[in-house]
C-alpha cells in the first residue's frame, strides 16, 4: 500500500497526530464498478478532540467550542467516499479533517475599529450627491412633449 503523504500541517508547526487517528472503513455508496459491492473504500477517520494532546490548549478550547455541534462525545469524525480507491479516500479525509481543525482552530479576528472619516471625504460625497439630485431632478419630463 502507498505511504500516507506527510504530517498534516494544521498550522505551524501543528499537524495531524497520527497515532490519534481512528480510521474506519466500510463499503461506499460512491462510484465504482463490479468490485464495489466487496471492497471497503469508504473512510470515516476520527480525532478524540476532548482527549488530545496535540494542540496547544487554546487551539483545543476553540476548537471544543466551534465543532461543539459536530462532535459525538468530544470525538470528530469525516468521511470520505468520493473515491474508488480507499487510499485516495484515506488522503481525502485527512486533508478534510486537517482544514476542519485548521478552521477551528483559528484566532478569532481582530476586533474592528471604528474611524473617522476625515471632513473633505464627507463634503466631497455631499457635493456628488447633491449634484446627482440636480440632475436626477432636471429629468421629470417637463417640456419634453
Amino acid at each position: 500500500m502507498g505511504h500516507m503523504s506527510g504530517p498534516y500541517v494544521i498550522r505551524g508547526s501543528v499537524s495531524l497526530p497520527e497515532a490519534e487517528l481512528l480510521w474506519r472503513f466500510s463499503r461506499s455508496s460512491g462510484p465504482g464498478g463490479q468490485h464495489v459491492n466487496t471492497s471497503d473504500t469508504q473512510v470515516e477517520l476520527r480525532f478524540d478532540l476532548a482527549n488530545t494532546e496535540a494542540l496547544p490548549p487554546v487551539w483545543k478550547e476553540r476548537a471544543l467550542e466551534r465543532l461543539a455541534p459536530r462532535l459525538v462525545g468530544g470525538v470528530v469524525s469525516v468521511r470520505a467516499s468520493e473515491h474508488r480507491s480507499q487510499w485516495r479516500n484515506r488522503e481525502m479525509a485527512a486533508v478534510r479533517l486537517a482544514s476542519l481543525l485548521a478552521e477551528a482552530t483559528a484566532p478569532p479576528p481582530k476586533p474592528r475599529r471604528a474611524t473617522k472619516i476625515p471632513r473633505g471625504i464627507n463634503e466631497r460625497r455631499l457635493r456628488n450627491k447633491k449634484q446627482r439630485s440636480e440632475t436626477k431632478r432636471g429629468r421629470t419630463g417637463q417640456g419634453w412633449s
